[in-house]
């Protein structure tokens, strides 16, 4: 009986399509939350935190000077700024008779040399920003030393291969902005706060070879008869700008500020690509409006540096400013743009399979932070600036060498020659621009015009935003 009533129940109409339509409604709610489910996933990534290559993080000032003193640190261990016997490597402390085998210590802080120079002024700047006086107490025993050793040398000039003195050659013949530019503008800002008498000697020396003796355009545009006939370089503005516009706060001339202002206007007028908004690394009378071009990182980097230093002492309706101004806007929009999802950019700016490099980077969020906190550039660019030091610091190694700097690099022509640019701890290059960014980021911390809604830790979809209070009423 019990078989029986199931084959009956099995084959009643009645009970079949309620089955049927039973499985119907299961099919579809379970599509319908299917599809829900898969909508909401696209609409709101289900708790997915996204991993930084960089600390995505609100930096401090204290974190930012713990950076700096390792640098300062590294820096003073480089050399011990004496005189010594390259034969026998003793050092010489008997000045009354010329040796011959005399020359300076070799190490970086013993160096007469461009990237010293930026060092040095960093130094100084961190006195002006934090009052810490141990950066700046660099400048004056270096300095010092020069000044006080430096005529051992000049009076036996004729004696000595320069060549064999290291880079304190240069100053007994001074031949290209390289040797005297960069570090002559040190030397004025270390005067300007250490009076000693001797240094200016060697700023006259400097400024009438900047002045009057390196070659120029017909134009008056600094320039060098390397690698090509009458080039330019980019790099040049940061190799002059600095000690021109240095020279006019030390004697009130103007003169001064009105060649730091050609300078940049007529390197740009041949350098500057509206198109990109970054600065081609070097020109040549030859090749004119065809030469090819190269958008090198370093470069550009020193073109906006030489910028900002003039910028900070040109009277604020000086002839050329404006000019000056919408250039360093117009590269720091692009520069935001170019910036790399780590926070760095590319050895070449425009070339993504470049590999990012230090100082540049470095360069790039001093600029930035710096044209906010004087008000050239809009506060928004916060973020950009802020990514740019978070990166940065991760190059300082825990002994304060300075890694991923590019090498020196030369003005050329092949993509082939820039993509294979070394990079290195030894490449000075780096250390004095990740201490301005270090320093331009301090001020930026402590600007009180600005407060930052800071990006929430572990969070799905949380960003940076500076905000200007005066914009906002409840500020």
């Amino acid at each position: 009986m019990k078989n029986l009533q199931l084959h009956a129940t099995a084959g009643n109409p009645a009970t079949n399509r309620k089955r049927t339509s039973t499985c119907k409604w299961t099919l579809i709610l379970a599509c319908i939350t299917l599809f829900s489910t898969t909508l909401t996933a696209q609409q709101q990534p289900s708790g997915r935190i996204p991993e930084y290559a960089i600390p995505y993080e609100y930096p401090t000032v204290e974190g930012i000077k713990e950076v700096l003193n390792r640098i300062r640190g590294y820096y003073e261990a480089s050399s011990p700024q004496i005189i010594v016997d390259s034969e026998t490597g003793a050092e010489i402390t008997d000045f009354t008779t010329f040796n011959l085998h005399a020359e300076p210590s070799k190490g970086f802080s013993s160096e007469y040399s461009y990237t010293h120079g930026v060092v040095l002024s960093a130094f100084e700047y961190m006195d002006d920003v934090t009052g810490d006086k141990t950066y700046f107490d660099n400048n004056i025993q270096f300095f010092d030393f020069v000044v006080e050793h430096l005529p051992y040398f000049q009076q036996n000039a004729d004696k000595i291969n320069k060549e064999k003195i290291g880079n304190w050659g240069r100053i007994l013949n001074f031949h290209a902005l390289d040797d005297c530019g960069s570090i002559g503008a040190a030397l004025i800002k270390t005067y300007l706060k250490h009076k000693n008498e001797k240094y200016l000697e060697l700023i006259r020396q400097t400024d009438e070879h900047i002045s009057n003796n390196q070659f120029r355009l017909e134009d008056g545009t600094l320039a060098r008869n390397r690698p090509q006939y009458q080039s330019i370089w980019a790099d040049d503005l940061y190799m002059s700008v600095p000690f021109l516009a240095n020279m006019g706060v030390l004697t009130g001339d103007h003169k001064y500020f009105d060649d730091a202002v050609k300078q940049i206007l007529q390197m740009a007028d041949r350098l500057y690509i509206s198109q990109t908004e970054l600065f081609d690394h070097g020109w040549n009378v030859t090749s004119g409006d065809y030469d090819p071009r190269f958008y090198w990182g370093r470069a550009n980097g020193w073109t906006l540096m030489s910028m900002a230093e003039l910028l900070s002492v040109l009277p604020e309706n000086y002839e050329g400013r404006d000019r000056i101004l919408h250039l360093y806007r117009s590269m720091v929009r692009s520069l935001a743009n170019l910036q790399d999802g780590t926070g760095f950019w590319h050895n070449l700016l425009d070339k993504n399979d470049t590999y990012t490099e230090t100082s540049c980077t470095a360069m790039f969020t001093f600029a930035i932070a710096k044209g906010i906190n004087e008000g050239w550039i809009s506060h928004v660019y916060g973020p950009v600036a802020l990514t740019g030091w978070n990166a940065t610091q991760t190059r300082v190694l825990e002994n304060g060498a300075v890694d991923g700097t590019c090498e020196g690099t030369t003005f050329a022509h092949d993509n082939t020659y820039y993509y294979h640019r070394g990079k290195s701890i030894y490449a000075t290059h780096g250390y004095g621009p990740v201490l301005y960014a270090g320093i331009e980021m301090i001020r930026l911390l402590q600007n009180e015009t600005i407060e930052v809604q800071k990006a929430k830790a572990n969070s799905v979809n949380s960003t940076f935003h500076y905000l200007l209070k005066s914009e906002w009423p409840e500020k």
